[in-house]
């Protein structure tokens, strides 16, 4: 690698909008970002499925899952 043209590489403070902070590793000091592991839906378990006219259960009965 050639020194001199690679930017810094520093701890990064992250803040989400709903107040959860971490930090992690970037070539900036600080991000804001809108959503995190703690509010995403996928990763709190409050997703909702929205079903269009039964696609969901017409899955399920075709593959058997349930």
């Amino acid at each position: 690698m050639r020194k001199e043209i690679h930017p810094d590489y520093v701890e990064c403070q992250v803040n989400c909008a709903c107040g959860n902070s971490f930090e992690v590793k970037s070539n900036k000091a600080e991000l804001s970002i809108d959503i995190c592991n703690e509010c995403h839906p996928f990763f709190t378990g409050s997703e909702k499925i929205v079903d269009a006219a039964g696609r969901v259960d017409k899955f399920k009965k075709k593959y058997k899952l349930s």
